[in-house]
């Protein structure tokens, strides 16, 4: 099927006011979260609300050190992420600060997915369809989430850029010219180098391209063409290498057409043996086992086993249908009325099948997790509205028609909207905590380690301008655990582990060994880490030779995590089916004196007479009971009472309106006792800052 390709005047006009008027609104609703925000210094850093994605900070460190002109040996700062290089660049040619550019690219740029959406409507001479779904796609709710104003990450683009490649795949297809070709290569080459997690999305097009050819018309040699230059945009080579590869196949068929007959199929088979020798379908098959086979622990070549991480994070879980329909069109109803006119407009529309791929994505979500539901978005966006305009057709007289299309649309913008007024999520840090971030990086060096929980290692490595041992993309259980270890255990332990777990993780950059724990055994002839412990208590003098200063970072946002926390270090290494039981941590904030008990919630109370806690039908002696506070002077107040032996121990925190019941290991712990007594072993730590968000330790071994 060829379609003309010429275009009026007032075409091009409508099809540009369809762009601008959805891209206008599609901004505008990313408004609502800075209203929201503007005034409240908190939020605020350098006259300028700060992010509220984690993963931002680590892009944001590597534009600033771009910007800088160096950075440290080891620091895994991400210079050469393409966000990162983009960001630096822009910063250097708009009149905007630094943090003004990072809060509002994400705005800027995800609302460019209305571009491609409306020019797919248009291919299949529907403009206004693809008008309509463009303006659903971008405020659908999983859309919004990950490119509002402030989620500086990648997402701005991951949506759009594929979106592309579908578009210039559906042309080429409709209209069969080779000026097709080299848009295909370039726009899946560019989501490659953008996005590199998108080769499986990327293959998985390619594969429905060929399954559509052989379906439908298995002997029109340019749908192979496409294929050709598909691959050619999705190998793993530089981009440049593909642009060149891709010019000299262009020029191949367009200035030697009498050779395509005889070469075209053992330049195929060329590239598809490229394909395979650089990588072929093994990176895909490690995504899934990634996302899909999550085993709870995972082993190393040493034989040690070690939490996985991804059993943790909320948005690689399982999600109830309702969650899952609503991120992708706002309302479940609506969803399943885009499910309908999906299915109608591919059989209307037969090269829309190239959408499967981000459709089938999207809908992996019900397994792996509500991240992936933000592939569907368009896909099914335009599903609603091929049949709302199907249902509205019959309607004869203009002004009915265009009325019922208005009702139809914002019915499906109207969940949506009210989705984007309530989404009110926070910047990462509030300003307090960002001051002593700033602080600590005054007083420390470039080359010194802060040790903290992976969700807090991109803001950290931004604000204080240090290393850490664990963030948001090395997380893994065995990175994650000498983290856990020192959060965790008395201040001995932490103590050493922190000076242990840097130097060997220094010296493993050296040795390209990543296997930290393994070696700290190994080293010292330990089979446990209980063993290793001992031996460093018997013999001090044996720890790694300090070459950095190392800090504690200790937030009171990780009090809520701590039992998280605790999963990664509280497990037996050599013996993953052991399966120890978790110390008790019980955190609140909802407590109600009835006048003979305090009622804690989910089945707990205290019983006053008794000084006895009460976890369902079972009593249980309340062993310390600490209340503590700030004084009017920021002084922290601890009263403190013995009632038993032997029991749990309840705090009172009533600065931060919380109550803790935990045992004697998280009493014990250096983050409880740091943290919340201010309570530290001058042998072992010397407090930096002690603010009443974050306390900042420095190790003294």
């Amino acid at each position: 099927m060829k379609l003309k390709l010429s275009e009026d005047s007032s075409t091009i006009k409508l099809l540009l006011f369809f762009i601008l008027v959805a891209y206008l609104f599609s901004l505008s609703m990313r408004y609502f979260w800075v209203a929201e925000f503007q005034g409240m210094p908190q939020f605020q850093w350098n006259n300028e609300l700060m992010i509220n994605t984690n993963d931002g900070y680590f892009f944001a460190e590597g534009a600033r050190d771009i910007v800088a002109g160096h950075h440290q040996p080891n620091d895994l700062s991400p210079v050469n992420e393409p966000l990162s290089l983009l960001t630096a660049w822009l910063s250097q040619i708009l009149p905007v600060s630094f943090e003004t550019l990072i809060l509002y690219m994400p705005s800027f740029f995800g609302a460019l997915i209305v571009v491609p959406i409306i020019l797919i409507g248009h291919a299949f001479g529907q403009a206004r369809m693809g008008f309509v779904a463009a303006l659903i796609a971008g405020v659908a709710h999983s859309y919004y989430n990950r490119t509002m104003t402030g989620y500086y990450d990648t997402d701005m683009l991951n949506i759009v850029l594929p979106l592309f490649g579908v578009y210039f795949i559906i042309l080429a297809i409709l209209h069969q010219r080779n000026r097709f070709l080299i848009p295909i290569t370039l726009s899946f080459a560019l989501y490659y180098w953008w996005y590199p997690s998108s080769y499986a999305i990327n293959t998985a097009v390619l594969g429905t391209l060929l399954i559509y050819t052989a379906l439908f018309d298995r002997t029109n040699r340019h749908l192979y063409k496409i294929a050709l230059f598909v691959v050619i945009g999705i190998l793993s080579l530089p981009v440049l290498a593909k642009i060149a590869l891709a010019l000299a196949v262009f020029a191949f068929f367009h200035y030697r057409p009498q050779l395509d007959q005889k070469w075209f199929w053992p330049l195929f088979g060329a590239v598809a043996a490229l394909y395979f020798a650089t990588g072929g379908i093994d990176p895909i098959w490690a995504q899934l086992q990634g996302y899909l086979l999550r085993e709870s622990v995972s082993g190393d070549a040493a034989g040690l086993y070690f939490y996985n991480v991804a059993q943790t994070v909320r948005e690689a879980g399982h999600i109830p249908f309702s969650v899952f329909a609503e991120r992708i069109s706002g309302h479940t109803l609506i969803f399943l009325l885009s499910t309908v006119g999906y299915i109608l407009a591919l059989i209307a529309y037969r090269p829309l099948l190239i959408t499967l791929p981000l459709v089938g994505l999207g809908f992996i979500a019900m397994s792996a997790g509500l991240r992936f539901t933000i592939y569907a978005v368009a896909p099914m966006a335009l599903g609603f509205s091929y049949l709302m305009f199907l249902i509205t057709q019959p309607i004869g007289k203009r002004w009915l028609r265009a009325i019922a299309l208005i009702v139809f649309t914002g019915s499906a913008l109207y969940p949506n909207y009210l989705h984007i007024r309530e989404y009110m999520t926070p910047t990462v840090f509030t300003a307090q905590e960002v001051t002593s971030l700033a602080k600590l990086g005054e007083l420390s060096n470039e080359e010194d380690y802060v040790i903290s929980w992976w969700d807090y290692g991109y803001p950290i490595r931004y604000y204080s301008d240090v290393k850490t041992l664990v963030d948001g993309g090395k997380h893994s259980g065995d990175v994650n655990y000498p983290a856990s270890y020192v959060l965790t255990q008395p201040q001995q332990n932490a103590a050493f582990m922190a000076r242990l777990a840097v130097e060997y993780t220094e010296k493993g950059y050296e040795t390209n060994n990543s296997a930290v724990i393994a070696e700290m055994l190994k080293a010292y002839q330990a089979d446990t880490m209980d063993d290793l412990m001992t031996a460093l208590q018997l013999d001090p003098e044996s720890l790694p030779k300090a070459t950095r200063d190392v800090y504690l970072y200790l937030p009171f946002r990780m009090m809520e995590i701590i039992p998280t926390v605790t999963l990664f270090s509280y497990l037996d290494l050599k013996n993953p089916d052991n399966k120890l039981q978790q110390p008790f941590f019980y955190i609140t904030g909802a407590i109600q004196d009835t006048g003979k008990t305090v009622e804690l919630g989910n089945g707990l109370s205290i019983l006053k007479e008794k000084s006895i806690l009460k976890l369902g039908n079972q009593e249980v002696p309340i062993k310390h009971f600490y209340q503590v506070g700030y004084d009017q002077a920021q002084k922290l107040q601890i009263n403190e009472q013995q009632f038993a032996s032997e029991g749990l121990n309840v705090i009172i925190l009533g600065s931060y309106g919380r109550l803790l019941v935990v045992d004697d290991f998280y009493l014990n712990s250096a983050y409880i006792q740091m943290f919340v007594f201010e309570r530290f072993d001058p042998a072992l730590f010397e407090p930096v800052l002690l603010d009443p968000m974050s306390k900042i330790y420095r190790l003294k071994v």
